[in-house]
């Protein structure tokens, strides 16, 4: 006779997500998909439609007990969130490689069309953000059993100088990237730059597995500081609070999926800023 709906993120990267749930709630009260997508979905995704926003705001309204972690009322004690940017130059072996990555690209993409030239582009991206992360994901270098040189990449020279204050601050922190490759990189630089066991979190890891890593981070006893997950396996349904900081290696298209991912540490249970 009554359906509630429990839901973390009622919106994250497509509002057919927020029909699904609405119509398992009132069924038929926003019409079918299609008409949805018609009417809603598709004038305030793709053209921002701010009047269309407004009524479907309009409609769900009634239905929905939202509560906002700013919202002093609903969760007191949670201690500020603190968000930067920081900003870390190319090394001549990643300005080359990039250089060359646009060059191959802009002579491939004038003799494509269609999908194979949109596929192009967006190989190139991906590409483009691995020679950023470091020149060993980029070329796909085997481990030849010593950690990766992090003098190699602009991004690994910085984050290492972060976690080092971290680290010497008797602090935790989370660190994500979208590539599990890159994980395994970190991992090897991290553990051998700190002088810490690094921990470890990605799509192959078990269940039994994930359990004992976050045990063992939230112990918070110095032994295993740094915690690096893959974005897609960790990004959610974790808690993760003995982290107090995150860091967002290479960035994720969708901003929703960072927030969630950042919200492993800043939840209810985070005591520090």
């Amino acid at each position: 006779q009554r359906r509630v709906a429990l839901t973390g993120t009622p919106v994250e990267n497509r509002l057919t997500e927020l029909w699904s749930i609405m119509d398992f709630l009132n069924p038929g009260y926003l019409g079918s998909a299609a008409g949805f997508r018609t009417k809603f979905a598709v004038p305030i995704e793709r053209y921002h439609d701010r009047h269309r926003a407004e009524k479907l705001r309009g409609l769900i309204r009634p239905f929905v007990l939202r509560r906002l972690k700013s919202d002093p009322t609903v969760v007191a004690d949670l201690p500020e969130k603190v968000e930067g940017r920081e900003y870390s130059h190319l090394t001549g072996e990643q300005a080359s490689l990039y250089e060359s990555c646009v060059k191959r690209m802009l002579a491939e993409v004038d003799h494509s069309e269609g999908i194979q030239r949109r596929g192009l582009v967006l190989a190139t991206l991906v590409k483009l953000k691995q020679i950023c992360n470091h020149p060993a994901l980029a070329l796909k270098e085997p481990d030849n059993g010593s950690p990766p040189d992090p003098a190699r990449s602009g991004k690994c020279i910085r984050i290492l100088e972060m976690l080092d204050e971290v680290v010497a601050q008797g602090d935790q922190a989370l660190v994500f990237t979208q590539f599990r490759e890159m994980g395994d990189l970190l991992e090897r630089m991290f553990r051998h730059a700190l002088g810490k066991e690094v921990l470890f979190m990605h799509g192959g890891t078990t269940q039994p597995q994930r359990q004992a890593i976050i045990d063992r981070f939230q112990k918070a006893d110095g032994s295993a500081p740094v915690l690096i997950l893959s974005l897609r396996a960790g990004g959610v349904g974790l808690n993760l609070t003995a982290a107090t900081h995150v860091f967002h290696f290479d960035r994720w298209w969708n901003p929703a999926v960072e927030n969630q991912a950042t919200d492993r540490a800043y939840r209810i249970g985070q005591t520090r800023t």
